[in-house]
This record gives C-alpha cells, sequence and structure tokens, in this order.
C-alpha cells in the first residue's frame, strides 16, 4: 500500500471512531501533533512498526491498512486475528461522589483485553476506553481507585450503571429511566440519595462493562 493511501485510512478511521489525531499520537506515546504532521505532511514517511501495531489493534484493523505488511493467513486460510487489543485509559476520573470537573480526554496509556474476550461480549474495541473511579457514592460495586471499562456505542438506553456528563462533571452512577422524561441517578452507596433530573440535561457518555481494583 502506499503511503499516501495509509495515510487517508489512518484519518478516515479516526473520524469513523470519533477519536482525533491527538489522542492517537498520545495513545503510541507520541507529541500530540505526530500523526497530525503525519497526515497532512507525510512526516514521518511512515508508521513505526510499534507505533502502527497498537494503532491497528486500537482500531480493530490490519496493520496492512495503515502502510504494513499483509496479514498472514492462518491454516485455515482466513487472516490471523489479533490475540490483544489496546484501549486506551484516559486521564480522567469519573466521580463517584459529589462530582469531579472532567479532564482532557487525552489517553495516558493502555489496558490490553483479550480480542476473543471482547467479540464474546459483543464489545467494539474502537468504542472502548477506560477511566479511573473516585469518591465512595457507588461502594459496594465501585470502589475509590478502581479501572472501568465504558462502551460509548450509541443505542437505546438501558437500566445499569453508566458514565454521565452533567455540566463539565462527570458522575458513575446506576440509572433509572423508568420515568418518561426523567433519568434517576441511584448510588449503591445508601448514604447518598436518588437524584432525579430530567432526561435533556443528563448526557449519557456510555454503559460500564467491566471493572478492576486493587484487593
Amino acid at each position: 500500500m502506499e503511503a499516501t493511501e495509509a495515510r487517508s485510512r489512518l484519518l478516515g478511521l479516526a473520524t469513523e471512531r470519533r477519536v482525533s489525531l491527538a489522542q492517537l499520537s498520545a495513545l503510541i506515546g507520541r507529541n500530540s501533533a505526530y500523526l497530525q504532521q503525519f497526515v497532512r505532511k507525510g512526516s514521518p514517511r511512515k508508521l513505526d512498526e510499534n507505533d502502527r501495531r497498537t494503532l491497528a489493534r486500537f482500531l480493530g484493523v490490519d496493520e496492512a491498512v495503515l502502510g504494513g505488511p499483509e496479514e498472514k493467513s492462518s491454516t485455515s486460510g482466513k487472516p490471523d486475528r489479533p490475540e490483544w487489543i489496546a484501549v486506551p485509559r484516559l486521564a480522567l476520573g469519573a466521580s463517584a461522589g459529589p462530582g469531579a470537573l472532567d479532564a482532557p480526554e487525552q489517553p495516558v496509556g493502555a489496558f490490553g483485553f483479550s480480542a476473543r474476550w471482547l467479540r464474546q461480549q459483543g464489545l467494539n474495541p474502537a468504542m472502548l476506553s477506560a477511566i479511573r473511579v473516585t469518591g465512595d457514592s457507588m461502594e459496594r460495586t465501585l470502589f475509590d481507585g478502581d479501572e472501568i471499562l465504558v462502551d460509548r456505542t450509541p443505542g437505546q438506553l438501558r437500566d445499569g450503571i453508566h458514565v454521565v456528563r452533567l455540566d463539565d462533571a462527570l458522575l458513575v452512577k446506576r440509572l433509572d429511566t423508568g420515568r418518561p422524561g426523567t433519568i434517576t441517578l441511584i448510588s449503591d452507596n445508601t448514604a447518598y440519595r436518588p437524584i432525579d433530573l430530567p432526561s435533556a440535561e443528563v448526557l449519557v457518555i456510555g454503559r460500564v462493562v467491566w471493572k478492576s481494583g486493587r484487593i
């Protein structure tokens, strides 16, 4: 594949996945303008092998799409799929307390997830991100310092634990959508009372589908 086509493909994938080139640059440990220069100015001429592999896994495509060698076929004649997917860990926290101001949504690393497990769960890697829980309002389920995997796939809102935005604050709460026009934010810690809000005031970022934390 020609370098110009690889640059075009990268830009198209970033747009499709709703992630900025600056965010992708941070994901591979580069300065925020790195991939912008690659796409717009052709510098560097081609992606470093490790950078290309990380981007391909995050975007859910074969490395050949980004200018790498053609994917090798397995003995079954079908292309091998990557075993692990890098899901970006964002430099922000979702408050399980009174509310935390949103920080810049820049990746500060990544978690590796089994590609097979993600497929079994019906999760699209391009729509996933990991963030940290802060506060105690979701205790018994989520604790301060836990990392949660958030699925941002658009769809019909269901009851469950979600990350939501209120003004400039991010919260992680259990949602009750049983009353038309109203969303109730519920804390698993009974010391916190439920909060009823008009649906229009609550921006649902995504559903929490996994958590990790210290023992």
